[in-house]
């Protein structure tokens, strides 16, 4: 019972941070060291992000649809379709290339916490900046801008960087808007964390146990129903707010990390 609570924590957390620019995976490996939950090859954290692109496919079905009726006689459908596939293809890269090594040796709490206070104060930086806002729709972007948010969301390969924050950031500084940006991380996110769930189910469900996929359901459940709630409200937050309330967050969250990792181990 101990192991399903932790897990319906987690998901909850899961789907709570999965598309804010704080790192949902950062945040998992943080809690679940203090919790001392400890999921088998690190599987848990990736595979609960399940629910959370189902959310999110929940909210945008009727764009996506619309998107894909149009690909075959509209010229920027296709363009942002293959936009999206350009942005994908360098983590899809990149993560096949470095799994082994992601999760062996990047996911440590000591480089989550510092991760999290630099792109923290990182994130404060560019929202105070005054950027020329050129492009105000996310499926409109200009296909080199994409490659170059995908190139940057490379980054949030080091856990505690974020992928949604890292995505927001590029965009921004190449012009997008905060609300384009934000919403272009939704889409990318898309494929982005559905390929990183089939190739980690693909690498590990052979050592996966009844008592593993019991867990990964709870947290894929509440991982789903709290990103729900986050997707259907972020955008209209932080075109009003901005982004500096999760900068702070960040930093705090990485700085009392860094302190109970001190105290405790």
């Amino acid at each position: 019972m101990e192991n399903l609570f932790e897990a319906l924590i987690l998901g909850i957390v899961e789907g709570l941070t999965e598309f804010l620019p704080v790192s949902s995976t950062g945040h998992l490996l943080l809690l679940g060291h203090f919790l001392g939950f400890e999921s088998n090859g690190k599987s848990f954290e990736v595979l609960i992000q399940l629910g959370a692109i189902l959310a999110i496919t929940l909210v945008y079905f009727r764009r996506l649809l619309d998107i894909a009726l149009r690909i075959p006689s509209d010229p920027a459908a296709r363009r942002f379709v293959l936009g999206v596939l350009v942005a994908f293809l360098p983590a899809a890269l990149i993560g096949a290339l470095l799994h082994g090594f992601i999760k062996s040796v990047l996911f440590n709490p000591v480089i989550v916490c510092c991760t999290l206070i630099a792109g923290g104060l990182i994130l404060l930086v560019v929202d105070d900046m005054e950027l020329e806002e050129k492009h105000q729709d996310a499926t409109a972007f200009p296909l080199s801008m994409y490659l170059k948010i995908g190139l940057i969301q490379c980054l949030a390969m080091v856990p505690g960087v974020s992928r949604s924050g890292s995505t927001i950031v590029g965009a921004m500084l190449l012009g997008a808007s905060k609300r384009a940006a934000a919403e272009f991380s939704f889409f990318l996110a898309m494929p982005t964390m559905a390929g990183a769930f089939a190739y980690d189910l693909l690498k590990n469900y052979k050592t996966l146990t009844v008592d593993d996929v019991t867990l990964i359901v709870v947290g894929f459940v509440a991982a789903f129903v709290a990103a729900l709630i986050v997707v259907r409200s972020f955008l209209d937050f932080v075109s009003k707010r901005g982004f500096a309330p999760f900068a702070w967050w960040r930093i705090v969250v990485g700085l009392f990390g860094l302190a109970g990792l001190w105290i405790h181990g």
